[in-house]
């Protein structure tokens, strides 16, 4: 990090005002954030702000504000054990180190690339749930009554059926907020009508008398900075699973950032940089008393919306929220618990994305309902177990799309040049076959692939199936099996296997794998660095093989009409690729 670059006088002033802009904001929203999470509130605004510093030092981007997310803290609520331990605090501060060393390790071992492996239907369905159950937490805090559940749906309905034990100030108020953080962002106060809606509902309470909850009621803002504190180390096993739930939705949000903020420079952030910065910054998190972090797509947007230049505007941010600290921790404990509540529903509503929804819909049965099922566990089941159910849904789904996408071709040779048609069922007798397979080879795909070759049969007779493999290096035993059964299947038709690959590694499975020794090592091509000219090299041998069988037998010779034996000059023109 250039040092001399963040304090440019031209860029200054406006890495000030997005400082103080995101900072303010943030007061608010770090509170709403642990009050997400359950845990004490005072948490979420440590994290906030200690995630947001370290981040910027240590990230390759320049506007990711590392903070709290809604998705991040919905996981944290889940997790029994911080809210069962006997030092809750210290259970909440020790998942923030192992989450935090989760990420530096992703980070540090280049991991960025496991994350296409999620797909796009998955995360459509985690985060709309996500948004929803922001929205359902936030009712007892909202109404004033609180419901009895073993679940948030399950709350909500509570909550249905005793509708008339709700508190009415508290609700009002809940709702003045949305309402005024509705009318206040159109405004020219932008993203801080968010903060003024919350101070004046705030303001309002005691104006009208009103017995409504407030932040000082659960918290108390202790009005100087965090001290490092040591993580509790009997509690890391418990909170591995939920540590790494942690760290892939963080790294995920995270990488939609780093994917759509380039950098002053223009170029684009580096996504494991980025993680390790993140890691960094939850680690510090955990060790200053606060919740974990990770990316954050809103703030970033509103740091970068309200002028930010460089890194300096995220400093900045985090030098307001220990300014707040230091010097407003009472008027920060006279904040209404329904305006947060408020605050927090409104991010959730904003986080739920129907046109995304329907986007995947639309793609296709399989799509619509690994959607459906990620969005029904996320409301169902703790959330830690919902994501990682999620990226396994992600992984046999992409499993399932590879293995079903096997094709194989045939290919023609016609006046020295080949031709592409579809494989035929069958293997006739005296019947020469070029055969390509097309599609990711590996064990799951093995069965389709067998399947889709050409059957040999009891009339087969006297004929020779070529399989090009040129390009494929390691297909495992499961295939090597099946090469095998159809090895075997041909010789005792009298018919031969040939196989054409360029790898060595290739040639030493199909030995130890059985295949050369029914097939022959004769039958076994080895590529060069021409392409085609060593499948038409063995389609010439296994013309003149079935020629010559045929002439023992007394039978005329029988090969495809079309074909013409080879040119073998490896100098001709060739379309094949």
């Amino acid at each position: 990090m250039n040092i001399k670059a963040l304090f440019r006088r031209e860029t200054l002033r406006s890495d000030a005002v997005a400082g103080v802009v995101l900072g303010v904001e943030s007061v608010p929203d770090g509170l709403a954030g642990g009050l997400l999470a359950g845990v004490n509130p005072v948490y979420g605004l440590y994290g906030y702000m200690v995630g947001t510093v370290t981040g910027a030092l240590f990230t390759s981007s320049s506007f990711m504000a590392v903070q709290a997310t809604g998705a991040m803290a919905i996981v944290v609520a889940d997790v029994g054990v911080v809210h069962t331990a006997e030092d809750p605090g210290r259970a909440l501060w020790t998942l923030s180190i192992v989450t935090g060393v989760v990420m530096l390790a992703a980070g540090l071992l280049k991991l960025g690339s496991i994350l296409r492996f999620v797909s796009n239907a998955v995360m459509v369905g985690f985060i709309n749930a996500v948004g929803v159950n922001i929205i359902l937490g936030q009712l007892d805090n909202f109404t004033g009554y609180e419901a009895d559940g073993p679940n948030r749906v399950a709350r909500s309905f509570d909550l249905l059926l005793n509708f008339g034990k709700v508190h009415w100030p508290t609700l009002a108020i809940g709702v003045a907020t949305i309402v005024l953080i509705l009318l206040l962002e159109r405004t020219k106060l932008g993203p801080l009508g968010m903060v003024v809606a919350i101070i004046i509902t705030s303001a309002a309470v005691p104006l009208l008398g009103w017995e409504v909850a407030a932040l000082g009621d659960i918290a108390d803002i202790p009005g100087s900075l965090p001290l490092p504190m040591l993580p509790d180390l009997s509690l890391v096993p418990a909170l591995i699973v939920p540590a790494l739930s942690l760290a892939f939705v963080g790294l995920v949000q995270g990488a939609g950032i780093s994917a759509n903020f380039p950098n002053p420079d223009g170029n684009y952030p580096e996504a494991s940089r980025d993680f390790v910065g993140q890691g960094a910054a939850t680690v510090a998190s955990g060790f200053f008393q606060g919740m974990p972090v990770g990316g954050s797509m809103s703030a970033s947007s509103l740091v970068k919306t309200a002028g930010a230049k460089t890194r300096l505007a995220l400093i900045t941010a985090g030098i307001v929220m220990a300014v707040v600290i230091l010097i407003l921790g009472d008027l920060v404990e006279a904040i209404a618990m329904p305006a947060l509540a408020g605050l927090l529903m409104t991010v959730g509503y904003r986080t739920v994305k129907p046109a995304d929804m329907k986007a995947v819909w639309k793609t296709g049965g399989m799509q619509a309902t690994v959607m459906v099922v990620t969005f029904v566990l996320t409301m169902l089941i703790p959330l830690q177990y919902a994501v990682l159910v999620g990226v396994g849904i992600s992984m046999i789904l992409y499993i399932i799309n590879q293995s079903n996408q096997v094709v194989i071709k045939r290919w023609l040779v016609v006046d020295g040049q080949m031709k592409e048609t579809d494989a035929p069922l069958e293997v006739e007798a005296d019947e020469v076959l070029v055969l390509q397979p097309y599609g990711s080879l590996f064990f799951a795909s093995a069965p389709v692939f067998e399947e889709k070759l050409p059957d040999v049969t009891a009339d087969t007779h006297n004929s020779v199936v070529i399989l090009r493999l040129r390009g494929r290096s390691d297909l495992g035993s499961t295939f090597m099996e099946v090469l095998l059964k159809y090895a075997t299947a041909l010789r005792d038709q009298d018919s031969d296997l040939m196989v054409v690959s360029e790898d060595e590694n290739m040639h030493e499975q199909l030995v130890v794998g059985g295949v050369t020794s029914v097939a022959g090592e004769e039958n076994i091509y080895t590529s060069d660095e021409w392409l085609g000219h060593t499948v038409k090299r063995a389609y010439h041998d296994a013309v003149a093989r079935v020629a010559e069988h045929a002439a023992q037998e007394d039978e005329a010779p029988s090969t495809d009409p079309e074909s013409d034996p080879p040119s073998l000059d490896p100098q001709d023109e060739d379309p094949v690729n």
